[in-house]
């Protein structure tokens, strides 16, 4: 079908979300019209929440009347349905890797993007300002009491009721600059991830670093001093157009997503896998140790056991050949013992199975 006969949708979220933002770049970047509306508390949200099964943003309504919800599998969904121009590269080794590391983006930059808005005040009283104005308005409460009970929903849910106390704080932030540092390396040398247009790789990396990062008082400094070519690449990546400028893709997975990967291996897979054990054993609950730090009290979730299989599945399915290439690669960078540690998964085909038109399992609902 082409993507010409799309009709303009609707996309309900945030204009200050992580995965609002990671889903307007990929309209742009592919070319899919549409309209943003806040997702605000009252009736839209309600009517999401019937309609998807979750108040989670963001959220489309295909002109046709269909609702999707959850960023990467609304993608696939686009991507099946509309194959040019493609985002998801059709090279296997570059298919794999491009979906490992949006899942990575996804999953575990998350936890930095969260902490750097809620923590430190300047943060919070940029974030909680801007949700009460944009989606809080039918909430019959005084503004200052619901930006002090967002700031307090935010911080008991996702930075220090998600394991991340005073001890963690150091490495919860190197986990930024290092992500910074590796990224810049890649950005001082070529446009995009994986060469001169952007593929999913960088619509994953647009969730944490777009809305996040590059826009939150304390991390946007942060950047601007030490990486700017990241920054530089945000902006690109919001005005690219695959239709007026194709560009091309490298051949193979660049050596210098070599770090990258190797943060992949050391950090967020063992947390999936630790997760994974939460799950399994019914502890909402757990304590892991993930890249030298100690989270005491991290949430568990279902979802990011889905996430564990979605890529274990991903690698099944590459051709032979290309399973061999992935596997030294991922063995290389410490990617492979954790990707299969567990021989079996706490999780049925019924979870998440009804996604992108469904949502089944995630963690909570939340404001980012």
């Amino acid at each position: 079908m082409p993507l010409e006969s799309v009709a303009p949708v609707t996309i309900y979220g945030s204009s200050i979300s992580y995965f609002t933002g990671k889903l307007e770049n990929y309209c742009r970047i592919k070319g899919i019209p549409y309209q943003l509306r806040a997702l605000s508390a009252g009736p839209v949200m309600a009517r999401v929440k019937e309609q998807t099964g979750s108040s989670q943003m963001p959220a489309m309504q295909l002109a046709d009347g269909r609702w999707l919800s959850d960023t990467t599998p609304i993608i696939q969904w686009f991507e099946r349905e509309f194959p040019a121009p493609a985002v998801i590269p059709a090279n296997p080794l570059q298919r794999f890797f491009s979906l490992l590391l949006e899942d990575y983006a996804d999953e575990w930059l998350w936890r930095p993007a969260m902490h750097y808005r809620w923590h430190y005040p300047a943060g919070a009283r940029f974030a909680s300002y801007h949700l009460v104005d944009e989606i809080g308005g039918d909430i019959a409460l005084p503004a200052a009491l619901k930006r002090r009970l967002i700031t307090r929903r935010q911080r008991q849910g996702y930075t220090a009721g998600d394991g991340i106390t005073k001890d963690q704080v150091p490495g919860v932030e190197a986990i930024y600059r290092r992500t910074l540092a590796q990224l810049e390396a890649i950005f001082q040398a070529r446009p995009f991830l994986l060469g001169d247009r952007p593929s999913l790789a960088d619509i994953g990396f647009s969730g944490p670093i777009f809305r996040h990062f590059a826009l939150d008082p304390v991390p946007a400094e942060i950047m601007r001093r030490e990486a700017p070519a990241v920054w530089e690449w945000s902006a690109r990546l919001w005005n690219f157009r695959l239709q007026d400028q194709p560009g091309g893709l490298s051949a193979g997975i660049p050596a210098d997503w070599g770090p990258i990967l190797r943060e992949i291996g050391s950090n967020y897979l063992p947390y999936l896998c630790a997760n994974n054990d939460a799950v399994a054993a019914g502890r909402k609950r757990f304590d892991t140790e993930a890249g030298g730090v100690r989270y005491r009290g991290a949430r568990w979730s279902p979802y990011r056991v889905w996430c564990l299989r979605q890529l274990r599945n991903h690698f099944t399915a590459l051709p032979a050949a290309d399973q061999a290439s992935a596997r030294a690669l991922l063995e290389r960078h410490g990617c492979w013992e954790p990707l299969w540690r567990h021989e079996s998964l706490p999780i049925d085909d019924t979870v998440c199975g009804r996604l992108p038109f469904h949502v089944d399992a995630k963690m909570i609902d939340v404001y980012d």
